[in-house]
This record gives structure tokens, C-alpha cells and sequence, in this order.
């Protein structure tokens, strides 16, 4: 009913201006189709958002995170096949795989412990690929659906060729800078990607380019664009959405300084949590095509 009283809307101002020609009317549907679509997309995220199944801890991020706004620029539809590069503890997993369910693909891309040397690193990923499936099978009305899917750094595949709407990655890149990694994995979204398809990427902003064994956490938003045009990909947009104007990026501990890190004194909480959490870019590339 609701799309019916928008197209007899949308067509009577199209017929006015254009009379009864089939091209006025194919116009009116796909803008009403579009209407349509992008009032599903915000029912399903907000219920996602609100979910009972999310953390507390993780809820209380929203604030700094800003989920909605983030995955609306990337432009994440509840169609869409998405890929999650290593999402950790499944922050976003709670919004993405829930809003994704139904229609789309939720695919959690975990580093594969054996691919890694036997140390800390091997028992760090082997850990958090752990907790995430673990999540998933502890709730599978949200997550019975969502796909981990194991890569090795060093050649990253996340999927058949030009099967994933879109590629995200949070918080990640000056890892795989710092791994000598960011080349490899960027031509990984490249390969996964279909043509048109996004990449979104929010990192940690540095004032400036910085080294690749910088043990900041920040990077530069000229390094990451760069990177990314390098595999190929076009910058579509950016936003300031997950900004924020207060971290002056010279803490003692990097990032992880500030919240939710907290590695700092007792003594200097009080002005660390009134920064809050990190500076942070929100780019979105896309595949040409």
C-alpha cells in the first residue's frame, strides 16, 4: 500500500510535465523503488541498532562509533553480500550480521591462525576467531546465517572473484602497514569486490603521513587513499562522521591511550575520557564498473 500511494504520487507529477510517455514512468518507479528500498534498509538498521542481543559495552560506543550514519555512507543495503575484514570481537558482527540476515550475507573475514608462525600472534587470532564463533553460535536467530571465512595475510583471499557487494574494515589498517601487509590486503578487496561494489574504510588520523613501523596506531588519510587507488579502487567520498577534533594524536601510548585502550595513569583518566575515543577518517572507495 505504502509504495502503491508513493508511485501514484510520483506519476501523477511525472505525467504533468511529460504527459503518459514510458519513459516518465519507468523514472517514477525506479525513484519510488528507491524510496521503498531505503525505508527497509532504515527499519532493518534501526532494529539491528536497538537489539536486545547487543553488549552493553558495545552499545555505550555508539556515541563514538556512530554506526548508523557510518553504515549509511557506505551505502550498506540488507541485500548486500558485505565482507567484514578481522572484526575482533564482533562489535559490528552485532549490527551486520542481524541487519543482513534476511536478504544479504554477513562474511566475517578472520585471519587463519596456521597460517601464522607458532607465538603470540597465532594465539591471538586463534583466540579471537574463537570468541567470534562463539558468539555466533550462542545466538543463532541473529547469526545462524553469518559466514567467518579464514585468510592468510601474506596472499589474502576473502572470497570468489567479484562476489561481495562490499568490503569494510575498521581500526585496521596500520596493522597490515605495519605487517607489511596493506598492499596485499587492499588488492584483495579489489579481487572480492564486484564491479561498482564498496570499499569503506575508518582508520585512526594521523596530522600527518607517517612511517610504516610508526607504533602510533594512527595513519595518514593521504597514505590510506593512496593505498587504495594503488589496487585500483576510486575514492568516492569522504566524511567527517567519526571525527574528532579533540584528540590532538600525541598521547604516550598512541590510540590506545585513549578509551576504550585506557593505557594511561589513574592519575590522568579524567582528561583522557573527556578526548574520548580517536580521531578517525571515513573514506569510501569504489571498484570501477
Amino acid at each position: 500500500m505504502f509504495r502503491t500511494a508513493l508511485l501514484a504520487t510520483a506519476l501523477t507529477v511525472s505525467l504533468g510535465a511529460c504527459a503518459t510517455s514510458t519513459g516518465a514512468m519507468n523514472e517514477a518507479t525506479r525513484a519510488v523503488d528507491g524510496m521503498v528500498d531505503g525505508a527497509v534498509a532504515e527499519a532493518r538498521l534501526a532494529a539491528a541498532l536497538s537489539g536486545p542481543w547487543r553488549s552493553a559495552d558495545n552499545v555505550a560506543r555508539d556515541g563514538y562509533r556512530h554506526p548508523r550514519e557510518t553504515l549509511q555512507f557506505f551505502g550498506v543495503m540488507p541485500g548486500d553480500t558485505v565482507v567484514e575484514i578481522t572484526p575482533g570481537g564482533g562489535w559490528y558482527a552485532e549490527i551486520l550480521a542481524p541487519y543482513l540476515r534476511e536478504d544479504g550475507q554477513y562474511v566475517a573475514a578472520v585471519v587463519d591462525p596456521m597460517a601464522l608462525p607458532e607465538g603470540r600472534g597465532r594465539d591471538y587470532q586463534a583466540k579471537s576467531r574463537a570468541g567470534l564463533e562463539k558468539l555466533f553460535a550462542g545466538a543463532p536467530a541473529q547469526y545462524d546465517r553469518a559466514r567467518v571465512v579464514a585468510y592468510d595475510p601474506a596472499s589474502p583471499r576473502f572470497g570468489a572473484d567479484a562476489s561481495a557487494d562490499a568490503v569494510l574494515t575498521f581500526r585496521n589498517v596500520h596493522n597490515w602497514r605495519a605487517n607489511g601487509q596493506a598492499e596485499g590486503m587492499f588488492e584483495g578487496f579489489f579481487d572480492v569486490l564486484k564491479p561498482g561494489g564498496v570499499l569503506g574504510v575508518v582508520e585512526h588520523r594521523a596530522a600527518a603521513d607517517v612511517p610504516a613501523d610508526d607504533k602510533s596506531g594512527y595513519v595518514g588519510q593521504a597514505q590510506v587513499v593512496a593505498m587504495a587507488q594503488a589496487a585500483g579502487f576510486v575514492l568516492d567520498a569522504t566524511s567527517e562522521v567519526n571525527a574528532n577534533p579533540r584528540d590532538t594524536k600525541d598521547h604516550p601510548n598512541g590510540v590506545w591511550t585513549l578509551p576504550p585502550g585506557n593505557r594511561h595513569d589513574d592519575a590522568d583518566r579524567a582528561r583522557f575520557q573527556a578526548i574520548g575515543e580517536s580521531d578517525r577518517m571515513t573514506l569510501r572507495f569504489r571498484k570501477p564498473g
